[in-house]
């Protein structure tokens, strides 16, 4: 005998007959494992664990996404304000106080964000297509998870966009309009 499959009249009974299968193919087996015992939910079980190995994979890689992408904002804020020192300066001689300076870097850095959010969500919508374009499978996306991932992605960018930001709003004017 090669195979043998059970059909069993109450599936609540399937670990009792995988148990009383496995003691009594011992017997005839002499103690020898050579053979192999496949229960459905055994099946179930290691896939729930496969499941959330793959999900707990899946978040650590957003995260180290988020932030990368979050330094990557950040450089280029610090960038920006190092090529508008004297933009800054003369903005602040002019009468722009430091919170004018900083609400201004703020916004550039959600601006930043919430393309990059558009951007993400729009290949988000590109990867779901061509999924279930070249495997078949069926690919469901929810409203709350793009709303989640956007808003993240504007989170992670004005996080991000802070220390640039405050940087800026503190130059010395005098120094910022001196600056080559």
């Amino acid at each position: 005998v090669s195979t043998l499959i059970l059909k069993l009249r109450d599936p609540k009974q399937m670990g009792l007959a995988r148990d009383m299968v496995r003691k009594i193919l011992d017997l005839r087996h002499r103690g020898i494992q050579d053979y192999q015992i496949v229960a459905p939910m055994d099946l179930l079980e290691k896939s729930d664990k496969v499941q959330q190995i793959f999900n707990l994979v899946m978040v650590l890689i957003a995260g180290l996404s988020l932030v990368v992408g979050g330094i990557g904002i950040m450089n280029i804020m610090l960038a920006n304000i190092q090529q508008r020192v004297k933009e800054i300066g003369i903005r602040r001689a002019v009468g722009a106080t430091s919170s004018d300076i900083l609400v201004q870097f703020l916004l550039e850095a959600v601006v930043i964000s919430v393309g990059g959010g558009l951007i993400g969500v729009l290949t988000g919508f590109m990867i779901s297509y061509g999924i279930s374009h070249f495997t078949g499978w069926s690919t469901l996306i929810s409203l709350s998870s793009i709303l989640v991932s956007f808003f993240v992605s504007v989170l992670v960018g004005l996080s991000f966009g802070i220390f640039p930001a405050r940087r800026a709003s503190e130059m010395d004017p005098i120094r910022a309009l001196r600056y080559e």
